[in-house]
């Protein structure tokens, strides 16, 4: 069932002429590309999760201080240096080791599924469609709060990942020999 749904999905593109926007080489060299900023994100995100478990907030504080403190200067109602302030003021321990927490587990958890996918492993393929698609649903979920632009840039990412890693799957499901699936 799932080759002739793949079939059939091959001929639709065929038919509408997004075929040749989906060139296996064009999509595995995006898959790569993208594999390596994910990587690299995942790596800074084990980073700041260290950096986030270790800083006093005082030290977040005052450094959010020396950071706004020309911006309020010139402006007392700048939008960027109010909100990195008062963020900083309202971070306590508990949020911080959340944040330290909720950081590393996302890291180490993408940074693993990127190595399998790196590997070629085809068993990473679905669990990684359906962790970052899990990751997805949280991000819009805070997002649903923050309003963040970050969290929509990387959920775009994510949802490019994803279709990525979708299109990848199938062209090593069609490509391997059956022993190596």
């Amino acid at each position: 069932m799932g080759s002739a749904l793949a079939e059939r999905g091959h001929a639709l593109l065929k038919m509408t002429g997004i075929k040749k926007l989906f060139d296996g080489k064009k999509v595995h060299f995006a898959f790569e590309i993208s594999l390596m900023f994910k990587g690299a994100f995942a790596l800074a995100e084990i980073a700041a999760s260290i950096f986030a478990y270790f800083v006093t907030t005082q030290f977040l504080l005052d450094l959010a201080k020396v950071i706004t403190r020309m911006e309020l200067t010139e402006d007392p109602r700048d939008f960027v240096a109010n909100y990195l302030l008062h963020a900083a003021q309202g971070l306590s321990v508990s949020s911080q080791h959340f944040t330290a927490f909720y950081l590393f587990s996302h890291g180490v958890i993408k940074f693993w599924l990127i190595i399998g996918l790196w590997q070629k492993k085809l068993g990473y393929y679905p669990a990684a469609i359906a962790v970052f698609g899990l990751f997805i649903l949280y991000q819009m979920y805070r997002y649903s709060f923050t309003h963040s632009l970050s969290l929509l840039l990387i959920t775009t990412l994510d949802v490019v990942v994803i279709g990525l890693t979708w299109f990848e799957y199938q062209h090593l499901r069609r490509i391997l020999p059956d022993g190596m699936k």
